[in-house]
């Protein structure tokens, strides 16, 4: 037997991690999202009336935008499975691809009830077309499976996310503040984690710090586009259920400011992403990559329609 004695915690342990449950939460809620049929989220149910005054086709939309950021960058962070430089990363990331795909499952869910096409949470994953999809271009980009690169995203998109569920905590529409409200603590994980390695690598070796380094100048032209506002944002945060994520911008910089700083990176200098007529990822204009993860997303539920296992 091991130094930790049968039934103890090891809080080195990443599998017993994954397996355990308390009796305030369970870690494991990305591993079938930690609901059961009906999709229930305590008081907040995926049926809940859209909130007075609010238009459900535009918090329909919002709740993809919310849902296809997660979903598809969980379908990217999975290219790790197996290619992480480290077993305990490889876990690290494969759990950090399960929390946004929790998160996706529920915001698509509410998505397709609001919008009352008789369209679930896997009909808006599996049959819809490129142009369906409203996430942002960070979120569909390939590491190529360049460690540094990962560790550049990660830090971006889970500093910027976390920043937008913390505001939106008191949405209006209990679904989405259900979501957020547990989305912030596996976002402050993987802000932890990321900022962690960027230090470590920033700071390290000089083949680390250059890889880091240049993994964040390839994602950064993608940033812009974080904190521009769509049309339905527009009118779900004078209705109280959205916020505008130009708001984040600040404490996005201040954290990046001191992450960088201490991991002795730089913050690029680069143009961003441009837009084509000004729409971009939120009115479903994508780049190329986008294509490439739904052929092989929905490649199965595609070839075998209706099929359940």
């Amino acid at each position: 037997m091991s130094h930790v004695e049968q039934g103890e915690h090891d809080a080195t342990n990443a599998y017993q991690s994954l397996s355990e449950t308390t009796a305030h939460d369970d870690p494991r809620w990305a591993f079938g999202t930690g609901f059961e049929d009906g999709l229930s989220l305590g008081e907040a149910e995926i049926t809940a009336p859209v909130p007075e005054g609010v238009d459900a086709a535009d918090l329909a939309a919002y709740c993809q935008m919310l849902g296809d950021d997660a979903l598809i960058y969980s379908q990217q962070l999975s290219e790790w499975v197996a290619n992480a430089p480290e077993l305990e990363e490889e876990v690290a990331l494969a759990n950090t691809a399960l929390d946004l795909l929790g998160q996706a499952r529920v915001l698509l869910a509410r998505a397709g009830h609001v919008e009352g096409a008789d369209r679930d949470e896997d009909a808006l994953a599996y049959l819809r077309d490129q142009a369906g999809f409203r996430n942002v271009a960070l979120a569909e980009q390939s590491d190529e499976l360049d460690f540094g690169r990962c560790i550049a995203r990660l830090l971006i998109f889970s500093t910027w996310r976390l920043a937008l569920l913390h505001r939106l905590l008191d949405s209006k529409d209990p679904v989405i503040a259900a979501v957020a409200g547990k989305g912030v603590k596996e976002l402050t994980y993987h802000r932890d984690y990321a900022a962690r390695w960027a230090l470590r690598l920033g700071d390290g070796t000089e083949e680390s710090h250059r890889r880091v380094q240049a993994g964040l100048d390839w994602a950064w032209p993608y940033v812009e586009e974080l904190f521009r506002t769509s049309d339905e944002e527009h009118r779900l945060i004078e209705a109280g259920v959205a916020v505008d994520p130009a708001g984040t911008r600040e404490e996005f910089d201040a954290v990046l400011a001191q992450v960088l700083d201490r991991a002795t990176l730089t913050r690029p200098e680069v143009p961003p992403v441009g837009t084509i007529g000004g729409r971009s990822g939120r009115q479903g204009v994508h780049t190329e990559r986008l294509g490439h993860v739904l052929a092989e997303m929905q490649s199965v539920a595609r070839e075998h329609p209706g099929a359940t296992w």
